[in-house]
């Protein structure tokens, strides 16, 4: 069967916040906006479990709230939508963009690459295998399930101390596994966590290997300094080492990146490609919040905008 042709003035590849800022805008502005998201609407936001420094709201919302009303507003103003969408291909380098949905291809002159990052796996035997049964990377997505049990959290970074925050209002215990003698974390969030009761700390250790003895996880973990292996037993375990880009389908194109794997891109949120743009975590950028990624989509879709 034939490949059924739709064109739009833009494509928007990612549903975050940067992307459906941009859609708003861009819809708005009387611009056909179609957004493509592999899961639903939201990106990281309808995940987390508040959200309290968001401008406008006094009170702490819901993640998934405050994604749904995002996904609304560019809904109301005639955005469509594409998502739980698997994108066989990506044609980012002639004038014509094209991205193929099934037996659907999708044409524009403009693009908007939002697609975000994801968690960095560690690459420790078991991470893979018992992900989604005992091994998690989501404390507000699976917290709930380890309500005053004891946890693992892998991570000493900012968004370790951020979910153990979070952890420590449900678990019994938390420990960290970290591979340094100090945290990396912003000192305010990094004592918050040290100086909770439920805390106890495993300096400079890294894990080996992540196991699954009955109901229960096992953690052997590496002392960096003498070489000693531990073994700590938990009712889960939480991984937070970082977030790497997901630029993995544009691997093909012409795109400049970094050596991180992150979008390039200018203050106009322009890449390297004519009528390419990238907004959100998936570019380089010092910070990484709701606030900053809905700048990004914002510029990229006035950028867009003034070109007609």
């Amino acid at each position: 069967m034939d490949n059924e042709q739709q064109s739009y003035d833009l494509i928007i590849i990612g549903a975050g916040p940067a992307g459906l800022a941009a859609a708003i805008y861009t819809s708005r502005a009387s611009l056909s906006t179609l957004v493509i998201d592999e899961s639903m609407a939201g990106g990281q936001v309808k995940t987390t479990h508040q959200v309290a420094n968001y401008p406008g709201f006094v009170d702490p919302i819901a993640g998934h709230e405050l994604a749904r009303n995002m996904r609304d507003q560019a809904a109301r103003f005639g955005t469509r939508f594409e998502l739980a969408a698997e994108i066989s291909a990506i044609q980012l380098d002639k004038p014509e963009k094209t991205v193929t949905i099934d037996s659907t291809q999708y044409s524009t002159r403009n693009i908007i690459l939002a697609t975000g990052s994801s968690p960095r796996l560690l690459n420790v035997p078991g991470e893979i295998e018992y992900k989604g049964s005992g091994v998690s990377f989501c404390a507000t997505c699976d917290g709930e399930f380890y309500k005053d049990k004891d946890v693992t959290v892998i991570g000493g970074g900012n968004s370790a101390m951020e979910e153990s925050l979070l952890l420590l209002q449900m678990v019994k215990s938390l420990t960290v596994i970290h591979q340094f003698d100090e945290l990396q974390a912003e000192k305010i969030t990094a004592n918050k966590v040290l100086n909770n009761p439920k805390t106890k700390i495993l300096w400079s250790h890294e894990p080996r290997e992540f196991i699954k003895s009955g109901e229960k996880m096992v953690t052997k973990a590496e002392n960096l300094k003498t070489k000693e292996i531990v073994t700590l037993e938990s009712d889960g375990i939480f991984i937070f080492a970082g977030m790497v880009p997901n630029t993995t389908l544009f691997k093909n194109s012409s795109l400049n990146l970094s050596e991180q794997g992150y979008i390039l891109a200018n203050e106009n949120m322009e890449t390297n490609l004519s009528g390419v743009y990238a907004a959100g975590d998936v570019r380089v950028k010092k910070y990484r919040q709701i606030t900053t990624a809905i700048s990004d989509g914002t510029i990229a879709a006035l950028s867009i905008i003034q070109k007609r």
